[in-house]
């Protein structure tokens, strides 16, 4: 037999302490991130790959974050160690 509690139908389990304490983080980081990437408008010279532009500095921000993410998710996978 099994220890664990049976399931109750359309209820969920509740998060620990650091499941709750790594979502807040996560908020935090990413309203912050919100609000540098909005404080920061103005137009910049860029040197994409395939050549130069000028570009709201908010979007050069945006596009970084995103490749860092995908980037560490990528990295994480690799190791075996992918978040659930």
């Amino acid at each position: 037999m099994s220890d664990r509690p049976a399931k109750t139908p359309g209820r969920e389990p509740e998060r620990t302490r650091r499941q709750q304490a790594r979502t807040v983080a996560v908020l935090a980081l990413s309203g912050l991130g919100v609000v540098f990437a909005v404080l920061n408008l103005d137009e910049v010279s860029v040197n994409w790959i395939v050549g130069t532009w000028d570009t709201p500095l908010i979007i050069v921000i945006a596009i970084s974050v995103l490749v860092g993410a995908a980037l560490g998710f990528l990295a994480a996978r690799r190791r075996g160690s992918a978040p659930r």
